[in-house]
C-alpha cells in the first residue's frame, strides 16, 4: 500500500521520517555534525560568533597541543627500525655519513637520519666472459667466477659510484692482461692455474687504490674454448697432449715399479761378493794354516808326508772324473771311460750355459788325468816290483 494512499483518515500521509503535518525537515547538514563532533572534542569554537551570525572555524590552543601530541608520537613510532643479523646499516644524516650500526632494534629520526643496509655475510659472485687474444695471437673464449664479500659498507656505498660494476670492469681487466701474455696452450691445458693466480693477484692490487670495501674471496677459471671453426682441430690437440702426460705419469709409475728392483739386485750382488771375497780369504787362511801344520811334518819325515800328500791328491782328483784306472798285475794298464756318464755330464753342463768351456776343459783334464794317472801306475808299479825283487 502507498504511503499517501487516501482514506487513511486523519492520517493522510504516512511518512516513515514521521514528517507530522506534512512539514518537510530533509537530511541533516554534514556541516552542522563535523562543528558538533570538533565542538564535543573541545576544537570547536561554539561561544563566539562572527559579524554574521555564524560560528567560527578557529581552533583553540588546547586542541593544536593535541595534534601536536600526536604527530610527535607518530614521528617517534615511525623512528624505530631493524637491521638483519647478516647485514649492516649505514646511518646518513642530512645526507652525511653519520655512524655504522649492527644489527638489532635501532632508532632514528625520521625527516633527518635515513638508513642503508649492506648484506656483509654472504659471499656474492658474478662472472666475467668473452673472447680474448692470447700471447701467440689465438683467439680464445674464457669465463671466470669472482666471488667476493663486502667488508667496509661506507666504501661499499659512496667510495665510488657503483662498486659491483667498477670491480666487474677490473675483473675483465686483469682477466685480458694475464691472457694477453699467456699462449693459448696454457690458457686452455696446463697453465689454467697460473692465469687463475696471476688475475687475482693483478685483481686485487687493482682494485686496492679504490676502496670499494670489498674483499676476492676465491675466483674459479671455467674451462676455456676456443672458436667454433677450429674447435675440432683444438680438441685433438689437447687430446694429444692429454695422452703424453697419460704416458708420462705410466712410463714414472713403471720406473718407480722397476727402480727397486733393480736396486735390490745390485745389492744382492754386492753381498754376494762381499760374501765370495771373505769366503775367499777365509779358505786361503785356511789353506796357509794348514800347511804350516804341515811344514813340521815334512819336516820330520819327508818321503812319508810326500806319498801321503800324493795319495790325497790322487783321491781327489779320481772322486771329480768319471775315467776309471784298472791295474792288472803282470799286465798293461787298460783305461775304461764310461760313455753314458760322460754324455749325461756334458748335457747337465750345456743347461747350465757352459757346455763348450767345460768340453775344452774336459779334454785338457782328461788328458791330464790320463797321463798322470798313467805315469803314477807306471811309477807305482815299477816301486812295487823293485820292491818285491829287492
Amino acid at each position: 500500500m502507498a504511503w499517501n494512499q487516501p482514506g487513511n483518515g486523519n492520517n493522510n500521509d504516512r511518512d516513515p521520517w514521521k514528517n507530522q503535518g506534512g512539514r518537510d525537515q530533509g537530511p541533516p547538514d554534514l556541516d552542522e555534525a563535523v562543528r558538533n563532533l570538533l565542538g564535543k572534542l573541545g576544537l570547536g569554537n561554539k561561544g563566539k560568533k562572527s559579524g554574521d551570525g555564524k560560528s567560527g572555524g578557529g581552533f583553540p590552543s588546547k586542541g593544536i597541543g593535541v595534534i601536536a601530541v600526536i604527530l610527535l608520537a607518530v614521528w617517534f613510532i615511525a623512528g624505530f627500525y631493524t637491521v638483519k643479523e647478516a647485514e649492516r646499516g649505514v646511518v646518513l644524516r642530512f645526507g652525511q655519513y653519520h655512524d655504522l650500526v649492527e644489527s638489532g632494534l635501532h632508532w632514528r629520526p625520521v625527516f633527518i637520519d635515513s638508513v642503508e643496509t649492506v648484506d656483509v655475510s654472504n659471499v656474492q659472485q658474478f662472472q666475467s666472459e668473452g673472447f680474448m687474444l692470447t700471447q701467440d695471437e689465438n683467439v680464445v673464449r674464457v669465463e671466470l667466477d669472482v666471488q667476493y664479500r663486502v667488508v667496509n659498507p661506507r666504501d661499499y656505498l659512496y667510495a665510488v659510484e657503483n662498486a659491483d660494476r667498477s670491480l666487474a670492469q677490473a675483473t675483465d681487466s686483469a682477466l685480458r692482461y694475464v691472457v694477453g701474455h699467456t699462449t693459448m696452450d696454457e690458457v686452455l691445458t696446463v697453465g689454467r692455474e697460473n692465469v687463475r693466480a696471476n688475475t687475482l693477484e693483478l685483481l686485487e692490487t687493482m682494485i686496492a687504490p679504490y676502496q670499494l670495501g670489498i674483499q676476492i674471496v676465491d675466483i674459479n677459471l671455467l674451462p676455456a674454448r676456443p672458436p667454433e671453426a677450429v674447435k675440432d682441430a683444438f680438441d685433438d690437440a689437447i687430446s694429444a697432449q692429454e695422452d703424453e702426460q697419460r704416458f708420462i705419469r705410466e712410463a714414472e709409475a713403471y720406473a718407480r715399479q722397476v727402480e727397486p728392483l733393480a736396486r735390490g739386485q745390485v745389492r744382492r750382488v754386492l753381498q754376494e761378493a762381499q760374501a765370495y771375497r771373505e769366503q775367499t780369504i777365509l779358505k786361503a787362511q785356511g789353506e796357509v794354516a794348514r800347511f804350516e801344520q804341515l811344514l813340521p811334518q815334512y819336516r820330520a819325515a819327508p818321503g812319508v808326508t810326500r806319498e801321503r800328500l800324493y795319495l790325497e791328491t790322487l783321491e781327489g782328483i779320481y772322486q771329480k772324473t768319471s775315467k776309471v784306472m784298472v791295474d792288472v798285475e803282470g799286465s798293461n794298464n787298460m783305461l775304461y771311460l764310461p760313455l753314458d756318464k760322460i754324455m749325461e755330464r756334458q748335457r747337465n753342463q750345456s743347461s747350465a750355459g757352459g757346455a763348450s768351456e767345460s768340453m775344452s776343459k774336459d779334454s785338457g783334464s782328461s788328458s791330464g788325468n790320463n797321463q798322470t794317472s798313467s805315469g803314477s801306475a807306471s811309477g807305482r808299479t815299477s816301486d812295487r816290483s823293485s820292491s818285491g825283487r829287492g
